[in-house]
């Protein structure tokens, strides 16, 4: 099979949700051009909003080949949600059990038969306060290199502006216009029948997320930090202060929690 039908979940998904997402947000959409009409692939996509999921589905769908998210195993299981997940062939993840790499063999499994399964590399919002891509997860490498696909490294921005992180409420006006960018394909043919090590899959994750980043960067036309925001560095040195500050018995600063306010209208920090 080269690829798969949209089916009636899809469709259905759609009608509800496309509606209030065209009065929402306009639409600045670039490099379906670059989206596979035929054969499994993967998309890596950076993320800075919980509007933005539905947002990039809205894209990939009107390019007819629509995306298989790797979603948490628990909104699989109840009611109209769950039917939806399991309608529209997303795949289950089961965080902290022995089971987690069951999502990366299902995702393997949908490259195979011709479908797309699309990746959030950063696992999570971004935590970057200026809202650029962070350090990632290898599992989008580790599937990309198990199936020598095509990995397409895709940007997006502007429903952070509209739903900031940790926002409770919507920015709603001035109406606000989602920005995708889809480039060409990353090539990963340097990986290829290696041993797929640690730091192999470490390598290869920042390949594609500086290919995620330079299409953000052209979104914004500014240039993104040299480093990628690490959030496992940064908890290690907010150790390393509170410690140093026990030491010389000068009371740590904590850090205000993540507001509308703090987070802004450029990106804000994740969750």
């Amino acid at each position: 099979m080269s690829r798969r039908r949209i089916g009636f979940w899809y469709r259905f998904a759609a009608v509800i949700c496309k509606p209030p997402l065209a009065v929402l947000i306009k639409r600045d959409w670039r490099g379906m051009e670059h989206i596979p009409a035929e054969g499994g692939f993967i998309t890596a996509v950076n993320h800075n909003s919980h509007v933005d999921p539905f947002a990039y589905a809205h894209y990939q769908y009107n390019t007819g080949r629509v995306p298989r998210f790797l979603a948490k195993s628990g909104l699989f299981k109840k009611g109209f949600v769950g039917a939806a997940m399991r309608g529209t062939g997303q795949i289950p993840v089961y965080r902290e059990s022995t089971d987690a790499l069951s999502a990366f063999r299902a995702a393997i499994d949908a490259v195979e038969r011709g479908e797309c399964v699309a990746f959030y590399p950063e696992g999570t919002l971004t935590r970057d306060p200026d809202g650029w891509p962070m350090t990632a997860k290898t599992g989008a490498a580790r599937v990309a290199l198990q199936t020598k696909c095509p990995v397409v490294p895709v940007a997006q921005w502007g429903c952070n502006e509209l739903l900031p992180p940790y926002a409770k409420k919507p920015h709603l006006f001035p109406r606000k216009t989602h920005h995708v960018l889809a480039g060409p394909p990353v090539d990963l043919s340097r990986f290829y029948d290696r041993e797929m090590t640690a730091e192999l899959l470490k390598e290869a994750t920042e390949v594609i997320m500086a290919a995620v980043t330079r299409q953000l960067e052209e979104i914004r036309g500014e240039k993104a930090p040299a480093t990628p925001y690490d959030p496992r560095r940064e908890r290690i040195e907010q150790r390393r202060r509170t410690r140093a500050q026990s030491v010389t018995g000068t009371p740590a600063v904590k850090e205000p929690a993540p507001t509308a306010e703090t987070a802004g209208t450029e990106g804000g920090t994740g969750k």
